[in-house]
């Protein structure tokens, strides 16, 4: 079973590509992937399991607003994530992916943090335009 210090590992062979890291407490960090989007996914081990999880951005007030970011959600859940998803915690959009740590390896881990970190521009930029239009 893959444990905290081997999650550091993971963490600093992303730090090689660019990416930085802080641990907020023990078993939690924040990793910031640099690049155009300023987002920290947050990094929790929590066994069985390891929590990825980043804040997308607040939930609407407004219902048509919301009902439309829904769909779109749901859309991109269904089509472009293989294995998080959007999800909604506290008035935030999150997206969220959890791993297994049995089996984890470092390519596992950099999948699923690709994931996030590639699918989330191009999905903030349509969100934004949802969200805008009244």
């Amino acid at each position: 079973m893959v444990n905290r210090e081997d999650i550091e590992k993971f963490l600093d062979r992303l730090s090689r590509e660019g990416a930085t890291y802080q641990e907020i407490e023990p078993g939690l960090w924040a990793v910031n992937p640099g690049g155009e989007f300023e987002m920290n996914v947050v990094v929790h081990h929590s066994p069985p399991v390891a929590v990825l999880r980043v804040k997308v951005m607040d939930y609407p007030a407004n219902d048509l607003t919301a009902a439309r970011l829904n769909r779109r959600l749901l859309e991109f859940n269904a089509t472009d994530l293989l294995h998080g998803s959007y999800g909604i915690d506290n008035g935030s959009i999150v997206l969220t992916e959890a791993l297994e740590l049995d089996h984890l390896d470092f390519t596992e881990f950099l999948a699923a943090y690709e994931s996030i970190t590639l699918a989330l521009p191009a999905h903030l930029r349509e969100l934004a335009t949802i969200t805008e239009a009244k």
